[in-house]
């Protein structure tokens, strides 16, 4: 039987992280045999809130960014044996509820990674968020070669074999784009979930001019490395 586990990279989350744990918390043991957070160099109490609400915090001593901590909680998922992790943002934009339904379609799929996907329409998301993730889905499913409907949602269900097998640079937003065009070059399977979002006054640590720049570096990266060198299948 498959055993999973949460992780929440989290920088500045102190107001949104107790409130996310405790309800994350109510599966653990059951569908979840444990909860950790990556504090990332934070200066507030985020990693204080975390350990009183019950989850195991790893610090980051300065901020590397969200990539960087997600690949600190991949090797604490790997050490724990977990066959999949759940990752989570720690701004409370979604919605643990989701969890057993990630869990469920993933024993009834097997899929590799499972993408929780957000409405665009009829739904609060701001405007530029749409128009974002709409330019970022499309290019990111180009270069993967795999339709992906949201490729900006940082909640998912990775398994372990995929973080294990494939060789990531990013060490900020950018890593999550680049882990999955990578997948599925590798032809790990890749399917959406339908997921509900929770907007609200949380602030966004995505720097535009910095870290869309990041971004364009990798499509161009990949893209080279894509006509020049493609990745060997992984199975």
């Amino acid at each position: 039987m498959s055993t999973y586990g949460v992780v929440i990279p989290a920088f500045q989350a102190a107001e949104t992280l107790g409130e996310l744990i405790r309800r994350c918390g109510v599966y653990l043991y059951r569908e979840v045999s444990g909860i950790v957070v990556v504090d990332d160099g934070s200066t507030d109490k985020t990693g204080e809130v975390a350990r009183a609400s019950g989850a195991h915090v790893i610090a980051h001593p300065v901020n590397r960014g969200k990539g960087a901590a997600l690949l600190t909680g991949f090797a604490e998922a790997t050490a724990r044996r977990w066959d999949a992790a759940i990752t989570l943002d720690a701004d409370g934009q979604h919605d643990p509820r989701s969890i057993p339904g990630f869990i469920a379609e993933h024993q009834r799929t097997g899929a590799d990674i499972i993408v929780g996907t957000r409405a665009r329409s009829g739904s609060r998301m701001p405007l530029p968020r749409r128009v974002s993730n709409r330019l970022s889905s499309a290019v990111v499913s180009w270069l993967a070669g795999v339709r992906i409907e949201d490729s900006q949602s940082g909640y998912r269900l990775i398994a372990r074999r995929v973080w294990e097998s494939i060789p990531l640079c990013g060490q900020r937003y950018d890593l999550e784009s680049e882990l999955l065009i990578k997948a599925g070059r590798r032809g790990y399977r890749i399917v959406p979930f339908p997921i509900e979002t929770l907007y609200g006054d949380e602030t966004s640590f995505f720097h535009p001019l910095r870290d869309t720049a990041r971004m364009i570096r990798l499509f161009w990266r990949l893209f080279l490395h894509d006509t020049e060198h493609p990745d060997d299948p992984a199975r």
